[in-house]
């Protein structure tokens, strides 16, 4: 007897419908075809004893399994439940009359128990476009799922629960989920907040600047002055996310299998690197293509502290990305892209001791060796940073203050403010948020200067011999300045203070 019980691959960030058709008939053996991985093609052990331990059995006839489009590779144990339930009505041991209504996914224990998939967001969003009823799933990731409206989404601890049901009629549990009520409740709790961190108010000034026009930022100063603190805090003055955002962040980590119980992400997302990640780890590949960790800080934060000591092919891969906002991974038989549009943020020492040229630091290196440190980071790769800031450490007048510091909620008030601005410019551009994205050509139209300011700018440019790419760093950071002061035109003192945040241009800068 055929019959067809229906999954789902998830292929980049999209999912993509499977159906398994199991075909009982006389004979022996066991036949699992459709392109299936090893993970695949060991679930028959796990079948067995999950079904065993439960009064079930597979039927000692001749089982034919195919996993199709039979040209797509299927990976990962999360059809253990899918092929279990198709034996199972097959071979006329339960009846599914209802069985094409539902997308069934799952890993199976030996005791017929249920662990945990990857990619329940996406594939239920998939569900929900191609009409099925309901998604029966482990309940470990039955929040996630639940953020799709007009789908039944059924959290199961146990096979035997979806044996029953299909064949009992025994209801299960629905997990309804209130997505808008549960995304704005935790919108506004920052786990970090700008009130914390002492003194720094220029810095901070830098990243009011870099979050509300989307800049990428890099630090520089010694060990102790407070590099870290600041960038953990970036993200809480951030704007909210938007629910649209919300969803595309979740899909993404939804994929790698780190949402489950969290259901929909509120907060943007921080990511840290070691030092001694790989290329691929970066930005995503492998054999089996999945995200990497700029992916990962999709609408939020990628933090990459100590930039120097990463190797530099790793951080070369990144140009492409940070130009384009999405990443693609191409093999020889497919090509995946995954959205990549974060913030950079990047912190380093001035040198291999960690201080500036300085005869009283604990350990001081000559300007040739903070040059030779320096250079280990490419110019093309800096000339993609908009804001270059020197930070210096913390006076102990200031350390010892008991005056409590602007809150992140104030500051993120005026990130805001000045992001609703680039919203209304940009209403019209599909790919275009913030200022950060803005081409060259809309450069032009929304950083118009006058005499003085051109002026200004031509002098900067030819004493600190900077690049066409830095000349468009400079007029973006000056545009969200503007903003910032809900001012119509760039000014001069826009651009004098954005000039200001080129360190690494600035000749003499090393001492």
């Amino acid at each position: 007897m055929l019959k067809k019980v229906f999954g789902s691959a998830v292929f980049g960030v999209e999912a993509t419908t499977v159906t398994v058709e199991v075909n009982v008939d006389t004979g022996i053996g066991y036949h699992l075809v459709g392109l299936p991985d090893n993970a695949i093609k060991e679930s028959n052990y796990r079948i067995a004893a999950a079904l065993q331990n439960n009064g079930y059995k597979i039927p000692g006839k001749k089982i034919i399994i195919n996993m199709s489009p039979a040209d797509l590779r299927k990976e990962g144990s999360a059809y253990d439940l899918t092929l279990a339930i198709g034996i199972l009505a097959a071979s006329k041991q339960i009846k599914a009359e209802d069985l094409d209504r539902y997308l069934i996914m799952g890993e199976l224990s030996l005791d017929g128990n249920l662990q945990p998939i990857k990619g329940a967001l996406p594939i239920a969003i998939k569900a929900r476009e191609e009409g099925y009823k309901g998604f029966i799933l482990p309940i470990q990731n039955a929040k996630e799922a639940a953020i799709v409206n007009d789908l039944e989404v059924y959290g199961v601890e146990n096979i035997k629960e979806v044996i029953n049901f299909f064949d009992k009629g025994e209801a299960l549990q629905q997990i309804k989920i209130d997505t808008r009520k549960e995304f704005e409740k935790n919108l506004n709790f920052p786990e970090f907040d700008f009130a914390d961190v002492k003194g720094q108010e220029s810095i901070k000034r830098c990243m009011e600047i870099a979050a509300a026009g989307g800049h990428n930022i890099i630090l520089i100063g010694p060990p102790g002055a407070g590099k870290t603190m600041l960038a953990k805090r970036l993200p809480s003055i951030l704007p909210p996310m938007t629910l649209h955002e919300a969803l595309e962040t979740t899909k993404i980590h939804s994929v790698v299998g780190r949402v489950k119980d969290a259901g929909l992400m509120s907060q943007r997302p921080f990511r840290s690197p070691h030092h001694t990640i790989s290329n691929v780890a970066l930005v995503g590949g492998g054999s089996y293509p999945q995200p990497g960790e700029i992916s990962l800080s999709h609408n939020g934060v990628l933090f990459l502290d100590e930039l120097p000591e990463f190797k530099r092919e790793v951080l070369e891969v990144m140009r492409q990305p940070l130009e384009d906002r999405e990443v693609t991974i191409s093999r020889a038989k497919f090509t995946v892209t995954y959205p990549s549009s974060f913030m950079l943020v990047a912190s380093m020492n001035p040198s291999p001791g960690g201080y500036f040229n300085d005869p009283d630091a604990p350990v001081t290196s000559s300007p040739a060796e903070m040059q030779r440190y320096l250079s280990k980071i490419s110019g093309p790769l800096l000339d993609r940073i908009d804001i270059h800031i020197e930070v210096t450490p913390v006076p102990f007048e200031k350390l010892s203050d008991d005056q409590i510091a602007e809150s992140s909620v104030d500051i993120r008030k005026r990130v805001t403010c000045a992001r609703e601005i680039q919203t209304q410019r940009f209403k019209d551009f599909d790919n275009v948020h913030y200022n950060a994205q803005m081409s060259t050509k809309q450069i032009r139209k929304y950083c118009k200067l006058d005499d003085a300011s051109l002026q200004l700018l031509k002098t900067a440019m030819e004493r600190l011999n900077l690049s066409a790419r830095a000349y468009d760093r400079i007029l973006k950071v000056a545009r969200t300045i503007a903003d910032l002061e809900q001012s119509e035109t760039v000014l001069g003192n826009h651009i004098s203070e954005a000039i200001q945040y080129r360190s690494l241009d600035r000749d003499g800068w090393l001492g």
